[in-house]
């Protein structure tokens, strides 16, 4: 079979890759039982999420990079070997905050920057006919890995203790993004799918699209994805790192609680699909503007949605849906404003405010919450946010070279 007919394949790897890299989000699972049997604040346990995205964000430019260099599989193979050894480390650190931050936070949350953007990248070079789609399909298993790994983890935790629960992690992480890594590749030069062709342009317009890292960070378009990306990530990842233990302070019982974790995770990987799609046929910006405004509705009603498991569950799945939506939207754009000869080192850039928004959202959760005992002044903020995103997104255009 010619190799332009495996594209496919390459979606496959990406999946069996995010699936694993997305047990981050399961987060909250490990929250409660972090404070039972070693006293750690809520704060202290958000900062371990915390530390794992911004690392995850920071280390991404590097591996983007280097990706563009070495071709997806190497970097995402270093990805794998790096998170699965952070699991593994965090079996050994007891009731050791700082080296439980150091083992799941710095080196877990790197191994997910190295492994991350690689099927990104290989997917908007392989799909330029569905780059919004296949950009969606990329990272969906990242939300439904937190599906996953949230019943996966909470099973370990209960049968075999913490410390079992995360050097059975590491294992299977190590294991699957290896083997998913062999399933990446770049097409050749010049490669366009069959019986597709490229939208008609002038031999400007053609060059203008693929920009270098110095060249793209000069354009206020760039900036103002960021900033966007800041809000909507901030809000979603502020929900996703406290969301248990909310349901539980609301009333509910632990395993009410856990089913919404699984509810956000579900809706935030197909939330990357349908945004996805649904940008490629209404526009990025449009796109964009309308999940905004839908995320800072629901930031503004959740406080008062999380004393059933109806009303958790329709909020958890509503704030899945629109987080998700960022993580397909803003690569895709990234590709469509800057090219995609670069896209590794670009969106590498573009993912700092991920990073940005892992410390913003959780920490404010967790420090309103030790200071008031309620998520209210995190959610109002987060909310307001968004709004503001939306507001943004009104004044996206193309750049131009030069």
């Amino acid at each position: 079979m010619a190799i332009h007919e495996n594209r496919w394949l390459v979606v496959a790897g990406a999946m069996i890759i995010q699936i694993c890299l997305g047990a981050i989000y399961s987060w909250s699972v490990f929250v409660n039982p972090l404070k039972d049997a070693f006293s750690f604040t809520t704060t202290q346990t958000q900062a371990i999420f915390s530390l794992a995205l911004a690392a995850f964000a920071l280390v991404m430019i590097f591996a983007g990079k280097l990706q563009d260099k070495k071709g997806p599989r190497t970097v995402a193979t270093l990805g794998g070997i790096v998170l699965g050894a952070g699991y593994l480390l965090a079996a050994f650190s007891g009731d050791n905050f700082l080296l439980l931050a150091l083992s799941v936070g710095i080196i877990g949350g790197a191994g997910i920057g190295f492994a991350y953007v690689c099927p990104i990248a290989a997917c908007v070079k392989w799909f330029p006919d569905k780059r919004g789609m296949v950009t969606g399909f990329a990272v969906a298993g990242f939300g439904a890995g937190a599906w996953l790994f949230a019943k996966v983890a909470s099973g370990f935790i209960d049968a075999y203790g913490l410390s079992s629960a995360f050097m059975y992690l590491g294992v299977i992480f190590m294991v699957a993004v290896v083997t998913g890594a062999q399933l990446l590749r770049n097409p050749p030069a010049g490669w366009i799918p069959a019986g597709w062709q490229p939208p008609v342009s002038n031999s400007t317009t053609a060059v203008a699209m693929d920009f270098e890292w110095r060249d793209m960070v000069r354009h206020r378009q760039f900036w103002m994805l960021w900033l966007m990306f800041v809000f909507g990530a901030a809000a979603g990842l502020l929900v996703i790192g406290i969301l248990k233990p909310f349901g539980i302070h609301s009333g509910l019982s632990a395993t009410a609680a856990a089913h919404a974790v699984g509810v956000l995770a579900l809706f935030n990987g197909a939330g990357r699909i349908v945004w996805g799609a649904t940008s490629d046929r209404i526009g990025r910006k449009n796109a964009m503007m309308f999940m905004f405004l839908l995320q800072g509705v629901m930031m503004l009603a959740l406080i008062k949605m999380g004393s059933t498991e109806m009303t958790l569950s329709i909020a958890a799945a509503w704030v899945g849906f629109n987080f998700g939506g960022n993580l397909a939207l803003f690569p895709a754009t990234t590709a469509d404003f800057f090219g995609t000869r670069h896209v590794g080192i670009n969106y590498g850039l573009m993912f700092t405010a991920y990073g940005v928004a892992g410390i913003a959202g959780p920490i404010l959760a967790g420090s309103v919450f030790d200071m008031t005992g309620s998520y209210l002044w995190a959610f109002v903020p987060a909310g307001v946010a968004c709004f503001v995103a939306a507001v943004i997104s009104l004044g996206l255009q193309s750049p131009q070279h030069g």
